[in-house]
């Protein structure tokens, strides 16, 4: 291909690469991105194109292999303990009997009062011992013990 074919060819990756990220929003493809613009410039260079490629598919994996593990870390979205977690697999004692249709229930769990509801949907008289299954917003799930 002759370089001015080449030009065209860098420009129009570097523009597809750019628009699929875009797209993406999830880095899959910035680094052919840079790759593309290391393999226009070679291009401007007057190298050939097996250079061209060499520089394309070099560039791309050292931008990837240095910038993966910031991305990958920055991506990567933490769950955040809180206090409440540590209620999960504890034992707490129903004060209101718990009956989803109703809804009503609560239990005192770890020294706090809990709005309750019953993980499997039984009615679960007060002063039942249950235990904390999970954490459904400011509702605890229980099973009687």
């Amino acid at each position: 291909m002759k370089e001015v074919n080449m030009y065209i060819v860098w420009a129009v990756a570097i523009l597809a690469f750019g628009v699929f990220e875009g797209l993406t929003a999830q880095l899959v493809s910035i680094w052919f991105v840079v790759g593309s613009i290391g393999a226009l410039i070679a291009t401007a260079l007057h190298a050939p194109l097996w250079v061209q490629l060499v520089v394309f598919f070099a560039v791309s994996l050292l931008v990837l292999v240095i910038t993966r593990p910031i991305v990958k870390k920055r991506l990567q979205k933490e769950l955040q303990k809180t206090n409440a977690d540590r209620c999960i697999g504890q034992d707490a004692v129903v004060i209101e009997e718990i009956n989803n249709l109703l809804p009503t229930g609560q239990v005192k769990a770890d020294g706090k009062v809990w709005t309750a509801r019953s993980s499997d949907k039984s009615i679960i008289p007060e002063g039942s011992i249950v235990t904390v299954d999970k954490i459904d917003g400011v509702k605890l799930l229980v099973t009687l013990k």
